[in-house]
């Protein structure tokens, strides 16, 4: 076992086992005729310093085109969240589902566009050999789990959608811009494992 793994796993348990208070939702925003279950991955490399592994969707997508993102998509038929997280890694990075370590999934998401994300924490090894898939992935990155956990980093903005005023988060890294859905997604994960408070 590796020491980020078990770390990981062990915050994972104790923060959903207690009560962290509102979560980040854009559930008001949400047309519920419209809603279709998706699943990303969140893959923390298995580094001293681990970091997550994140990718910028190409312009040229329906769906959040030009974002920064988790690997991740729909669920299909008969799949779980996890089935759907692993088989959206390998279409998308060519992430092989055995070099995944499952730690499990967390707080749902909901998009103003229409998803109900599950989340998928696990590890994967150091220097995985990723292979993008140019038809979902403009380009992929890492981004220091501990700069993503940590509340400090996030600058907090406000946009006037869909009637109502939308608060969301954003950050700079390596001149990415990770905002929105990402950002909520790490801001919940951070309230579950405390990652910094275990320092």
């Amino acid at each position: 076992m590796s020491a980020i793994f078990d770390r990981l796993t062990q915050l994972f348990e104790q923060g959903h086992a207690r009560d962290v208070g509102e979560l980040m939702s854009d559930s008001r925003f949400a047309d519920l005729d419209r809603t279709a279950d998706a699943a990303v991955l969140i893959a923390v490399t298995e580094r001293p310093d681990p970091t997550v592994i994140l990718t910028q969707r190409p312009r040229t997508m329906r769906d959040h085109p030009g974002q920064v993102a988790f690997p991740g998509g729909k669920v299909e038929d008969g799949e779980s969240a996890v089935d759907a997280a692993l088989r959206e890694a390998w279409e998308e990075l060519a992430i092989e589902p055995e070099n995944v370590r499952l730690i499990g999934t967390t707080d749902r998401y909901q998009t103003g566009t229409g998803f109900d994300i599950t989340p998928v924490l696990a590890t994967v090894p150091r220097d995985l050999s990723i292979r993008p898939d140019p038809r979902e992935v403009e380009s992929w990155f890492e981004c220091p789990l501990e700069k993503l956990m940590d509340a400090s980093q996030w600058n907090h903005d406000s946009v006037f959608w869909k009637g109502a005023t939308r608060e969301y988060l954003e950050m700079n890294h390596d001149g990415y811009r990770i905002w929105g859905v990402t950002a909520a997604i790490c801001w919940n994960l951070s309230r579950r494992i405390a990652w910094l408070e275990a320092h």
